[in-house]
């Protein structure tokens, strides 16, 4: 499918050509992906160049050879580049201390042969706080690999972090994995491997066996105290001490992440892929007492803690199924670290959170992917939603990927550059304003021809900017407007003085004279396989009030000057 782009980009091609020539160390054909940060920006180079991943994560038990049909159908339609695919533990090692491959090289020759990479994500220990995907052989033996202990003595549906024998095993297992992965996955098929699925525990805040309880009224790591900005007001303080009504969730999170820290780095000796790490969520914004959430995993307030104890993890990873718009950005910027780059492994397809995949790459994320968008199940309705065909519910993710792909590498290398910005629509904030130097890229929704700006019924509107060069832009987005404004001192940003516009054209005042906007050129054209074809220039009713942008994949290329 061609779409209309206008791009003043190089091309996907040469860009990966320089920057294979920019990175250090011999290059091989293939060379292993890796994470790479600069000035708190990231990128996972792949093949040696910037890669954006537009992912699908699969349903729980589609990584059979009977469903993956299913699948790949879907992820075809969806334009995604990269599959987010499950590897069980029960069915890779059925037998204690025998391995099955077969899954794993089903898995990685479909790709390959679908053009698609993948993330696979280890179901070990922990999958959803619960320990389901142990094999059975460990299921049959809970003495050995003992549970969680509430309160109240009794065991709970979840592992615990101090089971010795459980975590020899997964390192075991986990490692034959990784080795394997190293020797069958020559094409780099695989770009990063996620280690367990939602680590922690459901309904206790910690374990409370006598080996817990005892670590729990000794001192705190020292590590931990540092990771928590804690300066001890006695020597040696205990959890309770040194931390309050604090003391139990830090301790759980202490000890699972230190479990998942000998899984990962056993695994990475082998095979030094990029390696995450997923979380199931508490609010951001109405922090629980008593605790509800998954306590002991990567949750926003214990991520210091999880950073100084597993750090063979690359990646803490939000799982955002909030659907409050407050609640989903705040997560994304509680995770948007100098110390962690923007991952989104698992978010809802809806039509409503499409557009946080643009909040996710105003962030510079490296990559997103929707929970579920496979055919292997029917697809739930939401209330309000009544279109109930197949794709009802891969469309959303569709619109955005459909218009993403062509430039991929582009959108992935100027993110890394830090010349991009993008930003989605907020209830109640019609007009949102990037800065970008002497300019304002000024983002409007449900705004007519000349009317005011009153927000889309529904908050469906992103918009994506990135500064090509002097006075020259690259625009795209859905349900919105954008137009160019000079920016203007940072005195009359404040004072919102350079809101005020003469006529019809976004102006400012400088220097006691008023500064208009006016485009020099607007272009589109078609972005086909790496390359970007001039078309035409638009202009007269096209860009005389801005440029709208709506439910068709549109990109512009734009030069603005004053006068």
């Amino acid at each position: 499918m061609k779409v209309f782009w206008i791009l003043a980009v190089l091309s996907a091609s040469s860009s990966a050509m320089a920057w294979q020539a920019a990175s250090p160390g011999p290059m091989t054909e293939h060379p292993i992906p890796r994470l790479v940060q600069h000035d708190g920006r990231y990128a996972l180079l792949v093949d040696g160049a910037p890669y954006l991943m537009l992912g699908a994560q699969s349903n729980n038990s589609s990584d059979w050879p009977a469903t993956l049909p299913e699948v790949w159908a879907a992820i075809e339609y969806l334009h995604a580049n990269t599959l987010e695919t499950p590897i069980y533990w029960e069915q890779f090692e059925p037998r204690e201390g025998q391995f099955d491959y077969s899954e794993v090289d089903t898995v990685l020759a479909q790709a390959r042969a679908h053009h698609v990479h993948l993330v696979l994500l280890w179901f070990g220990t922990w999958k959803n706080g619960s320990q389901h995907y142990m094999p059975e052989w460990m299921k049959l033996d809970p003495q050995r690999y003992f549970h969680v202990m509430n309160k109240e003595g009794e065991y709970v549906d979840s592992p615990s972090p101090f089971a010795t024998a459980s975590l020899e095993a997964d390192k075991r297992a986990f490692t034959a994995f990784m080795q394997h992965l190293k020797e069958a996955d020559q094409e780099r098929t695989v770009l990063m491997v996620q280690v367990e699925n939602e680590t922690g525990t459901w309904g206790t805040v910690r374990d409370y066996s006598a080996e817990a309880n005892k670590l729990f009224e000794g001192p705190v790591p020292a590590e931990v105290m540092k990771a928590m900005g804690k300066t001890p007001s006695a020597p040696d303080p205990s959890w309770e001490q040194a931390f309050g009504p604090e003391a139990e969730i830090y301790l759980h999170a202490w000890a699972v992440s230190r479990y998942v820290e000998q899984v990962a780095a056993a695994g990475k000796a082998a095979y030094p892929l990029p390696l995450d790490c997923n979380a199931a969520l508490r609010d951001p914004l109405k922090p629980e007492t008593p605790v509800t959430y998954e306590s002991g995993g990567p949750t926003d307030n214990v991520i210091p803690i999880w950073k100084a104890e597993a750090p063979a993890i690359d990646i803490l990873a939000p799982d955002i199924y909030l659907q409050g718009t407050a609640q989903y950005l705040k997560v994304l910027e509680l995770y948007h670290r100098p110390d962690n780059a923007i991952l989104v492994p698992e978010t809802s397809g809806s039509a409503r959170s499409a557009r946080f995949f643009f909040s996710a790459l105003g962030l510079q994320a490296i990559g997103y992917s929707p929970f579920g968008l496979d055919y292997t199940r029917a697809p739930t309705v939401l209330p309000g939603e009544t279109d109930t065909s197949k794709n009802a519910f891969l469309d959303p993710t569709v619109q955005n990927y459909e218009l993403i792909g062509p430039m991929m590498r582009d959108v992935a290398r100027l993110n890394y550059e830090g010349k991009l910005q993008a930003t989605s629509e907020v209830e109640g904030e019609p007009v949102q304003t990037l800065h970008f130097g002497d300019w304002d890229a000024v983002v409007s929704y449900g705004v007519g021809r000349r009317g005011p700006a009153k927000g889309n019924p529904e908050p469906m509107g992103r918009a994506l900017v990135a500064e090509l060069g002097e006075n020259r832009f690259l625009v795209t987005g859905f349900y919105c407007h954008v137009d160019f404004r000079p920016a203007g001192t940072a005195q009359q940003r404040k004072s919102g003085q350079i809101v005020v516009g003469m006529g019809q054209t976004p102006s400012a005042e400088i220097d006691g004279k008023w500064v208009h906007r006016q485009f020099l050129r607007v272009e589109a054209g078609e972005y086909e396989d790496g390359a970007f074809k001039f078309l035409r220039i638009l202009n007269g009713d096209q860009t005389d009030y801005g440029l709208p942008l709506g439910s068709q994949p549109e990109v512009l290329r734009v030069s603005v000057a004053t006068y």
